[in-house]
């Protein structure tokens, strides 16, 4: 069904509506240096550095941003086109002091660097990082991801540890950026819901982990490894599961550290399963019964 198209009067409504907030702006006259969180979102390397160090994240569409503000996040700014702002008018109404820079999808392109189909950004402040300790300290069910580059791939896993009950996620040191925009967006919010940190050391974590009662498990094919259906039997009172990059797998030191390998048994010659898809078998497998 295709969106109803709103007539010249309505148009004008809608615009009068929009910048009687007293936060919104039109882009046009909003400054380069105010609406720096928003340039050259397509350059990875820039964005995963730059916004570290000021302290943002980037969330993008209606849902995403919902969800994080219904997490507690709070916005430093918006960037959104007139239809989603009319859309986002009670967040906009609830932020009044938040600024809201509105502009064409052609001028939000332009600062962007990419067509938004759904033409809403907000630069989100990012959470302060919560100690380990506290973070696992009712956990049972945990997800370790080790140097996990692609952000698709971590924004698909957190939404499986979501949707299937995982109490944590750690990061290793050199994997991915879980507020990354596009982990966000796979994830469809959902890594606003999963606690979880970044370790500071990598595989010497794991120390701390058996100290804490969990029994270490990786996905990987050894000659010894269990099953997943074995493991899943064993019904161990705390679980980490370890997944590994794709290519490379598990690195020989964390595959010494962990006490159990784990293998998904694979039929018509498939040796692996991509390891978002890997997660998702073993988080269900896995799942508290």
């Amino acid at each position: 069904m295709k969106p109803k198209q709103l007539t010249p009067t309505q148009l004008q409504e809608r615009t009068q509506r929009i910048h009687a907030l007293p936060n919104t702006h039109p882009l046009t006259q909003t400054p380069e240096t105010d609406t720096r969180h928003y340039t050259s979102l397509t350059d990875v390397k820039l964005r995963s550095t730059q916004e570290t160090q000021w302290g943002i994240y980037i969330a993008e569409s209606s849902k995403v941003i919902r969800r994080a503000l219904a997490a507690g996040h709070q916005p430093h700014s918006f960037l959104m086109s007139e239809k989603w702002a009319d859309d986002l008018h009670d967040l906009l109404t609830q932020y009044p002091t938040t600024p809201a820079y509105i502009g064409s999808e052609e001028e939000l392109e332009t600062i962007t660097g990419y067509h938004l189909h759904r033409g809403a950004l907000a630069a989100m402040q990012r959470p302060e990082p919560m100690a380990l300790g506290e973070l696992l300290k009712d956990a049972r069910r945990i997800a370790i991801l080790e140097d996990i580059v692609d952000h698709t791939n971590v924004g698909a896993i957190f939404r499986s540890a979501a949707a299937l009950d995982v109490d944590a996620v750690l990061v290793t040191p050199r994997c991915a950026d879980p507020l990354y925009r596009r982990s966000i967006k796979v994830s469809m919010g959902t890594v606003f819901q999963v606690p979880w940190a970044r370790l500071e050391s990598w595989p010497d974590a794991l120390d701390q982990l058996h100290e804490l009662g969990f029994t270490t498990a990786a996905l990987a094919l050894e000659e010894d490894s269990l099953s997943l259906t074995e493991l899943a039997e064993r019904h161990d009172e705390k679980l980490a599961l370890i997944l590994g990059t794709e290519g490379h797998g598990l690195s020989p030191q964390t595959l010494a550290k962990t006490q159990h390998t784990v293998m998904i048994p694979m039929s018509h010659g498939v040796d692996s399963l991509n390891v978002a898809a890997a997660s998702a078998v073993a988080f269900w497998e896995t799942r508290p019964r």
